[in-house]
């Protein structure tokens, strides 16, 4: 079966003839004919061929006209409205010229006269400089910092330089290689770190500001700073033996905190001993002088008597202090031991078997052992009165 038979339900070309009949394309002056029957149709007119001279139509009505002016000012009001979110700013352009900056909100600025940028001003974004450094002793160190900035003035952000965020990468990494060529090694490894931190954002600042980035630094970080491979066992060496440094000395301090509080205590008590060790000795001393002031009248009236009774008060004193006597008697040649420990305890139960009945044992009721010992070849021995019995 061809293609051109009539009874082929296919047989259809692309301009719409049907029937095997070949017109060839629309003509197209009847389409734009058509075509504007129909809108004046829609729009109040009365439809015609579309000729310039309108004697076939009526061309388009005064209400017509104005319900399309309104459509358009509808469309172009519709157009100028702006929603801004509350981290923005609008940034408003009119005729491509900077107009002004608009708050957050539903904004309308007309349409096709002026343009709306909207620009984050709360939102924190971060960049990262690194690269090997020399420093002021001629070592090299590798150092990466983390810069957080955010926007602060979207005017200058976007109109002050081409292509502010690498302006800002440009300045981070001039700011460190001062910084990090005006310290030493160990400063950036170490103990400086944080010194090295505050001048690198301070001389940041002070290049963003004179450039206008429109942008503020809201942190800067150091992510790593090592010495390069070749020398790294040695630094970590040297930084583990800083560490234990440091560790030993809040070790002492704590230490110092400990026992100084304890020694002020020794030192306050030996004071306070000597203070009354002091005062005891004196008052000793003026109870030794006034017993003496009273004795001299005493001693001046009767010397004999007096000497005697000091002398008693004297072997009173040192007796009682000893256990164990020996006196030599008179012309006897022996010597006789006297055991007041053995004594006193016996005297003391004694005592103790008589207290159930009240009675008091007499005087010279108990005698002593006495033991006699050879002469001694010397004669030597403490010598005493026969009549003395172990008291005055």
């Amino acid at each position: 079966m061809a293609w051109n038979e009539p009874g082929n339900s296919n047989n259809k070309d692309p301009w719409g003839n049907k029937g095997g009949k070949d017109q060839g394309p629309p003509d197209l002056d009847e389409i734009y004919n058509d075509t504007m029957k129909k809108i004046r149709k829609a729009f109040g007119g009365k439809g015609g061929d579309g000729s310039p001279s309108g004697k076939s139509g009526g061309g388009f009505s005064s209400s017509g006209l104005i319900l399309v002016a309104v459509i358009l000012a509808a469309v172009w009001a519709y157009l100028g409205f702006a929603t801004i979110k509350e981290a923005e700013r609008g940034v408003v352009l009119r005729f491509g010229q900077f107009h002004g900056v608009i708050e957050p909100g539903l904004q309308w600025q007309p349409a096709f006269i002026d343009d709306v940028i909207p620009v984050n001003v709360e939102s924190i974004s971060s960049l990262t400089s690194s690269g090997k450094m020399l420093t002021k002793d001629e070592n090299v160190v590798l150092v990466e910092m983390e810069v957080q900035y955010r926007i602060e003035n979207p005017r200058n952000f976007l109109f002050s330089v081409t292509d502010p965020i690498y302006s800002l990468r440009q300045a981070t990494d001039s700011a460190l290689r001062y910084v990090v060529g005006h310290s030493s090694m160990d400063a950036v490894l170490t103990t400086g770190r944080e010194e090295v931190r505050q001048a690198t954002w301070q001389q940041l600042e002070d290049t963003i500001t004179k450039y206008n980035l429109g942008l503020q630094v809201v942190d800067v970080n150091f992510l790593a700073v090592r010495p390069p491979e070749q020398v790294k066992p040695a630094f970590d060496d040297a930084i583990a033996a800083q560490e234990d440094e440091n560790r030993y000395i809040q070790e002492a301090q704590a230490y110092a905190k400990a026992r100084e509080p304890q020694a002020r205590g020794v030192v306050r008590r030996m004071e306070e001993e000597a203070k009354a060790y002091r005062s005891r000795v004196v008052l000793e001393a003026r109870g030794e002088v006034a017993r003496f002031e009273k004795l001299l009248p005493e001693y001046e009236a009767a010397p004999k008597v007096t000497r005697q009774r000091l002398y008693l008060d004297a072997m009173e004193d040192v007796y009682s202090k000893t256990t164990k006597v020996l006196l030599d008697t008179e012309g006897s040649g022996n010597m006789i031991y006297l055991p007041l420990d053995k004594i006193m305890e016996k005297q003391k139960q004694s005592q103790d078997e008589t207290a159930d009945d009240n009675q008091t044992p007499a005087s010279g009721q108990y005698s002593p052992p006495v033991t006699q010992l050879p002469n001694s070849s010397r004669g030597s021995g403490i010598r005493e009165s026969s009549r003395f019995s172990g008291g005055r």
